[in-house]
């Protein structure tokens, strides 16, 4: 079992930048896949990006794409969410989450650790 704990939501302007942290309780997250997710409010959660730590490589979903980068700090058993050009629509609570088995594809793995969120603002 995997626990999660997100930080560094804020509230920021339209164009500016905030870097979420994603620390886990073990390295056992980079055998399989991390997610980024957000949901905001009376919306379903989506899709961000899903990393591969091992291969650090990562997948984005397209709200995401050209303005979001996934790095990781494995000393840390930290992953970053570094998010820029930010717009009022990307407000909503982000989570990040965890399946430690191998998968081919992270976009649809079966995320069962999950950290409680940080809320991040654009306005």
């Amino acid at each position: 079992h995997v626990q999660l704990v997100e930080s560094g939501g804020g509230s920021v302007q339209p164009g500016g930048s905030l870097t979420l942290s994603c620390v886990a309780s073990t390295s056992a997250y980079r055998r399989g896949c991390l997610g980024w997710f957000r949901q905001a409010p009376g919306k379903e959660r989506e899709g961000v990006a899903y990393f591969y730590p091992n291969s650090e490589r990562t997948t984005y979903e397209k709200t995401a794409q050209g303005r979001f980068i996934v790095t990781q700090d494995k000393d840390r058993n930290t992953v970053y969410l570094q998010m820029n050009n930010l717009k009022p629509d990307d407000t909503a609570t982000y989570y990040c989450a965890s399946d430690p088995r191998r998968s081919v594809y992270c976009g649809s793995a079966s995320y069962d650790n999950w950290g409680r969120g940080t809320q991040v603002t654009v306005s």
